[in-house]
């Protein structure tokens, strides 16, 4: 039985204990050690907090690099799509990253802040939080809802509407003008005249699933195009897509109305979506594990019962911090 059950820890206790932590990682000389001695002992929750910022602290290098991937990644789309000659940043500061990761899930306990999303938003016109999903009309009657934790920027000028999906998923039901309906996501698009169809970013590249009507797809803007007709998902990545299959469409959107539904999917794309329903991080550190496949239906408001019950059919070890910060190996 956890002695610390069922101690409350405050905030201000959370940080103090990372403060503490940092101190005695720093050579403390005989008055650090006695006040931080008198401060443990003078309240359980001192205690507890500090032990998980053990935990934290223990898990921060591996974390740290596994998030800083996922940051580059992230930050070599957001690169592109504002100057293609910017790129070759990437390359100079990527060494720092894994460092500069730690210290961001260190600060991200507490504040969830993660810098990618503000960049991202920065260039987006409409947003859905963490955890909510957001149904909107564009200025042509289309009807998009926003998965959780999303962005799209719009642009209607000249004779294309243009949508560009910066982050998440995006399910459109597109009225139809005359006009194309063009949404572009990681180098990729889908163009169609009036359909019902999601686009949704994934680790690496995009996905593009038929609800109705029918859709053109390119890997990039040179490729050749795919056609795809209702119950039809087809993934690109790196300008290549693969071949188009069937699916059934209403399960793959059922998150539209509160659910997750699965059939045969790696967990590491499981995770990249409880991600966008949970308020601070969730790291997967071992690769064989995010290959393993799953199946299934869960509640998308809930994404810690749903790593619970991932974690007793596959067996999988859970560290949880502070409320906010997921590790899983």
């Amino acid at each position: 039985m956890n002695p610390y059950s069922e101690i409350q820890v405050t905030p201000e206790q959370e940080r103090t204990a990372l403060q503490w932590l940092s101190v005695l990682h720093d050579q403390p000389d005989s008055g650090d050690q006695a006040t931080f001695s008198r401060w443990l002992q003078a309240d359980p929750a001192h205690a507890q907090a500090y032990a998980q910022a053990q935990v934290i602290w223990e898990l921060s290098e591996v974390a740290g690099n596994t998030l800083a991937n996922e940051e580059a990644l992230m930050m070599q789309r957001y690169l592109s799509q504002i100057n293609a000659r910017r790129r070759t940043r990437l390359t100079r500061w990527s060494s720092g990253l894994a460092v500069a990761a730690c210290l961001v899930l260190m600060v991200g306990v507490f504040a969830g802040w993660q810098p990618l999303r503000w960049f991202n938003d920065l260039g987006a016109d409409f947003v859905s939080a963490p955890g909510q999903v957001r149904t909107l009309a564009l200025a042509d009657q289309t009807e998009v809802t926003l998965g959780a934790d999303s962005a799209i920027a719009v642009n209607f000028s000249g004779n294309e509407r243009h949508v560009e999906l910066r982050r998440g998923v995006a399910f459109f039901h597109v009225t139809h003008t005359g006009q194309p309906f063009v949404v572009e996501a990681d180098g990729g698009e889908a163009q169609v005249l009036g359909t019902e169809f999601e686009v949704r970013l994934q680790p690496t590249g995009a996905q593009v699933t038929v609800l109705t009507g029918w859709v053109g797809v390119k890997a990039d803007k040179n490729a050749s195009q795919q056609i795809l007709t209702a119950d039809q998902q087809v993934a690109y990545a790196s300008g290549r897509a693969d071949r188009a299959h069937r699916i059934d469409s209403a399960a793959q959107l059922a998150w539209r109305t509160g659910w997750l539904t699965y059939y045969k999917t790696p967990l590491v794309d499981v995770i990249s979506d409880l991600k966008r329903y949970y308020p601070g991080q969730i790291v997967l550190l071992n690769t064989a594990l995010g290959e393993r496949r799953i199946s299934g239906s869960f509640p998308s408001q809930d994404p810690q019962a749903v790593i619970n019950s991932l974690q007793g059919v596959l067996g999988f070890e859970q560290h949880n911090a502070f409320g906010r910060v997921i590790v899983l190996r």
